[in-house]
């Protein structure tokens, strides 16, 4: 029930966002002065509606998004009233237009900053300073944890009476101790630690140590386990040694800041999923293969693009195991993805809308230091063939993310 309750959350979390979008662009058209003649919040069947002046404002039957009209967005449209020709969009300035285009886009990074100042503030954001490898391994100490067991296999799931108990455990090892050393080969990091005990062999091992700065020593029966790769999670299994440790962090992985210091912290984070972003995206045409095979019976990979369904449904995991943070975060990072995605200067999206506004004016400029006529606007519909391309392409890749999000979708958590 928890699952379901929090799929409904997240994707009503995602209309409201999309409504929020177009709401920025209603709101920015109407400021300066254009006609907006529609808002509707879902699509196909109206359900509910009322009009106030000039904008008729409602609720669809399919919530799968939103729109707002704008009159005469383009030159070629045929939607402007008599009396309406100075309030066409199209002919206002550029600068005007580039700001109603994009306020949908600037709604979607307000929602994420202001949800990650909240987040700041409250659970924290992740520790920039946490000491990590360029392999991104812990860089801390091997500083320790005793675990209650060690599963064989290569699983997460909790303990049970038929798995063996930790042998760092039964070595009297205890929490807090730094492993300096496994069988004379010296250890300084926790990464160096997995390193060495999945490097030594099976059984018998001397472990060197420091408990509250005092050396000392003892052998440990190391337990034979299924593990894939330190640098390849996703690879084949081999039989390695395990210590049934933990790492104790002695750095904390997370920093909650106070009302003032977050905005700093938000700005550095954004930034940070600024440029995650851009490589997610950069690497999109990649990850289509993938996402084939796992249609067709492979194993999901994790780093493949979700839709909308997918990302409910990791929603819907994340209510059901009381992780709020991943929750929001995964809100998050998902409206900084559309508002950026938004932008691409391609058409039907607004960055291709802005982009065809300041090509315009940059043209006309040019024409101008030239001495040659202002070829005037764009004709929209000599591109309506690239748009359709863009259309074809992006609809193709929606229903293969929707697809493999339905028959073999990523989960994060073990149900």
């Amino acid at each position: 029930m928890s699952y379901l309750l929090g799929v409904v959350l997240f994707a009503l979390a995602i209309l409201i966002s999309v409504s929020l979008h177009e709401a920025g662009h209603m709101m920015t058209a109407k400021a300066f002065g254009m006609k907006v003649t529609r808002y509707f919040v879902g699509f196909g069947p109206t359900l509910w509606s009322f009009k106030r002046g000039e904008t008729e404002y409602g609720v669809k039957g399919i919530p799968l998004g939103g729109f707002c009209k704008i009159v005469g967005m383009t030159p070629q449209d045929d939607d402007v009233e008599p009396g309406d020709e100075k309030r066409a969009m199209w002919r206002y300035p550029v600068w005007k237009r580039t700001i109603v285009m994009s306020a949908g886009s600037a709604m979607h990074f307000a929602i994420a900053l202001v949800a990650l100042w909240i987040i700041a503030v409250s659970a924290g954001l992740p520790n920039p300073k946490f000491p990590t490898t360029e392999a991104g391994f812990r860089a801390e100490p091997a500083v320790i944890a005793l675990t209650p067991c060690v599963v064989v296999e290569n699983a997460a799931r909790a303990c049970t009476s038929s798995d063996p108990a930790s042998p760092a455990g039964t070595a009297q090892l205890k929490d807090g101790d730094r492993i300096t050393a496994v069988n004379g080969r010296p250890v300084s990091t926790w990464g160096d630690m997995l390193d060495v005990v999945r490097g030594t062999k099976p059984g018998p091992a001397t472990v060197s140590y420091l408990r509250d700065g005092t050396p000392a020593t003892a052998t440990v029966d190391l337990a034979s386990v299924q593990r894939p790769p330190l640098d390849d999670p996703k690879g084949a299994t081999s039989a390695v040694s395990a210590l049934g440790v933990a790492l104790q962090p002695s750095t904390p992985t997370r920093v909650e800041y106070g009302p003032v210091a977050a905005f700093g912290a938000t700005a550095d984070f954004t930034g940070n999923m600024a440029v995650q972003t851009a490589h997610a995206m950069q690497r999109i045409p990649q990850k289509v293969p993938a996402l084939w095979n796992a249609i067709t019976g492979a194993e999901r990979d994790v780093d493949t693009p979700i839709s909308v369904v997918g990302a409910s449904r990791l929603g819907g995991e994340a209510v059901e195991n009381n992780a709020w943070l991943v929750f929001f975060m995964l809100f998050v990072s998902l409206n900084f993805f559309i508002g950026v995605f938004n932008l691409l200067p391609l058409l039907p999206l607004d960055g291709g809308h802005i982009a065809i506004a300041w090509f315009e004016r940059a043209r006309s400029w040019l024409y101008s230091k030239i001495g040659r006529t202002d070829p005037g606007r764009v004709d929209y519909l000599k591109l309506m063939p690239l748009t359709y391309a863009v259309i074809l392409v992006g609809g193709v890749f929606t229903l293969l993310t929707v697809t493999a999000d339905v028959v073999n979708p990523i989960t994060l958590f073990s149900r």
